[in-house]
C-alpha cells in the first residue's frame, strides 16, 4: 500500500479525481458552503453535483487540504481520499 499524501494544490486534485472518474460534489444541506466529496459515481444519496470551480471556492474558504493515497497494495489506482483541515 503506497502511503497517504496531502496536498492544496487544485490541479493535482482534479488530476486525481478525474483520473478515477471521480467528480466533485458536495453533501446536500450542509452548513459552510457544503462538506465535499468526490463522486465516483455509486449511488450515494444526499450528494449534489457542483463544478471544480465551486468545489474549489469552497475547499480555500474552508482551508482544507486533500488527503489521498494513489495507489493500493496490487498498484492498482486508490480511490481512498478525504479532506482535512490545514491547521
Amino acid at each position: 500500500m503506497s502511503d497517504a499524501k496531502t496536498t492544496d494544490n487544485h490541479k493535482e486534485i482534479q488530476h486525481w479525481a478525474e483520473t478515477r472518474k471521480g467528480r466533485p460534489a458536495r453533501v446536500k444541506g450542509a452548513l459552510n458552503g457544503g462538506i465535499l466529496r468526490i463522486d465516483f459515481g455509486e449511488h450515494e444519496e444526499g450528494l449534489e453535483p457542483i463544478s471544480w470551480k465551486e468545489f474549489f471556492r469552497i475547499f480555500d474558504h474552508n482551508k482544507l487540504l486533500f488527503l489521498h493515497q494513489d495507489t493500493i497494495a496490487d498498484g492498482r489506482p486508490s480511490r481512498f481520499n478525504k479532506f482535512v483541515d490545514r491547521s
